[in-house]
């Protein structure tokens, strides 16, 4: 898998050229396509993230003007891929503006550490079978979930920001340093 990495500047050289096509057309925004949480949001929405299993970064302008851009949602379903197969999936947009957002209201520039994003079955129920806070039927074997941390920010922090979206699950696993967010119905908890 090669993924691009983060440039001197802190940004790949696609959510570079994202940043001037939004400047050249962020004079007339619309929001209309904006989920409710995201509203006001900007009319550019960025992931930033690394994986310390793989090593690699990711830092990419997804949506501009009320559109996905298709190439940065492909490079993110790669990243979010099942590190230990090698599989991916479509990760759900919606998962991706919860994470997107949250990150926005914690006002940080450090990148989110992923932690799990997609799992295929295989990795689910290997993983089940050495913890009893792996569900069986995961939201991360539907590209719906993420695992994520940031140094910058307690676990506290981060759920909260991911709640307030009120789009979707939120888990805070205070133990070992993460929070899961994924699009399924709303709800909290701590694991």
């Amino acid at each position: 898998m090669n993924m691009k990495k983060l440039s001197s500047t802190g940004m790949t050289r696609r959510g570079i050229l994202g940043a001037f096509a939004a400047t050249a057309v962020g004079a007339a925004p619309t929001y209309s396509n904006a989920a409710g949480f995201l509203r006001g949001g900007g009319d550019v929405r960025r992931i930033r993230m690394f994986s310390g299993r793989t090593g690699e970064r990711i830092d990419t302008i997804y949506w501009i003007e009320g559109k996905y851009v298709g190439e940065a949602i492909r490079e993110v379903n790669a990243f979010m891929r099942d590190w230990r197969t090698g599989q991916t999936i479509d990760i759900d947009t919606r998962t991706i503006d919860i994470m997107a957002a949250s990150y926005n209201l914690l006002d940080v520039n450090e990148p989110y550490m992923l932690l799990s994003g997609y799992r295929s079955p295989q990795t689910n129920a290997m993983l089940r079978s050495r913890s009893s806070g792996v569900a069986k039927r995961s939201l991360h074997m539907v590209g719906q979930a993420a695992d994520l941390r940031l140094n910058g920010r307690s676990t506290a922090q981060i759920s909260r920001a991911a709640q307030s979206c009120r789009a979707g699950g939120v888990g805070r696993y205070s133990g070992s340093n993460f929070v899961h967010m994924d699009c399924g119905p709303v709800r909290s908890w701590r694991g």
